[in-house]
């Protein structure tokens, strides 16, 4: 089957956190903007949503560096900026912006971390689980870094670990992007809590969402080490082998 592409999606991009962990490294530069291999992370980001029917950023922390460069830099992707009052968190910034997403499904990115795979496989995947929502998983070589996805031979998100760092070799993680239906927006909207995975997504019932696995490149560069290793990803292959 072909997959489908992009065009008709919106997609949210979570980018408002205050970046603490690469702040040190960054300094009034919002994450976002961060430079990998001579260009801002955001820019290496629109290029692979190129097709979207939309893009909207939800910023907060240092937002007017960010809609500068977009004055300066106009991007390949309509670009819609929602900027929160107040620190509300990833559940709180996708509440806040809820109303400039009118796809279904439409999608929801980190705004820090790339998958190296066709999004719109994804959707695809998504569409035919019939879920209200779906994760895209992806395996890395050692998830003691991260929270762990156990996923049922079905393709049901059955539990999100929480990171250990003792639970070192191969898993499926969180790769940062997501699909939604209405549904699962309107059962966000009544919900409460400031972090997406942890006050809402890690607490629907068992089953309730899709895993959607590949094995595919995952970078995020919200660590100092990660975003030195970033040019050297970016500049490999973008190739990669996925699994519906």
């Amino acid at each position: 089957m072909k997959p489908t592409d992009l065009s008709g999606i919106d997609i949210a991009v979570l980018a408002g956190g205050l970046g603490t962990r690469i702040a040190g490294v960054l300094g009034d530069t919002p994450k976002v903007l961060a430079p990998v291999g001579g260009r801002p992370f955001l820019e290496v980001l629109l290029g692979k949503l190129r097709g979207a029917k939309k893009v909207v950023l939800c910023l907060g922390h240092l937002a007017p560096k960010v809609t500068e460069w977009l004055k300066a830099n106009p991007p390949p992707v309509p670009v819609e900026c929602v900027i929160e009052p107040e620190p509300l968190g990833t559940a709180g910034a996708l509440r806040f912006a809820a109303s400039h997403l009118t796809s279904d499904p439409f999608l929801v990115m980190n705004g820090d971390s790339v998958v190296e795979t066709d999004l719109g496989g994804f959707i695809d995947d998504h569409r035919r689980s019939g879920a209200p929502g779906s994760i895209l998983a992806v395996e890395v070589p050692d998830g003691s870094r991260f929270g762990r996805l156990e996923i049922s031979p079905a393709g049901r998100i059955t539990r999100f670990a929480e990171k250990d760092t003792s639970a070192t070799g191969a898993a499926w993680i969180n790769g940062g992007i997501y699909a939604f239906t209405p549904s699962l927006l309107a059962r966000l909207m009544a919900a409460e809590g400031p972090s997406l995975e942890r006050d809402f997504l890690g607490l629907l019932p068992e089953a309730t969402l899709h895993g959607a696995r590949r094995q595919a490149r995952f970078i995020d560069i919200g660590t100092p080490e990660s975003l030195a290793q970033a040019p050297a990803f970016f500049g490999g292959s973008q190739r990669d082998v996925t699994e519906a």
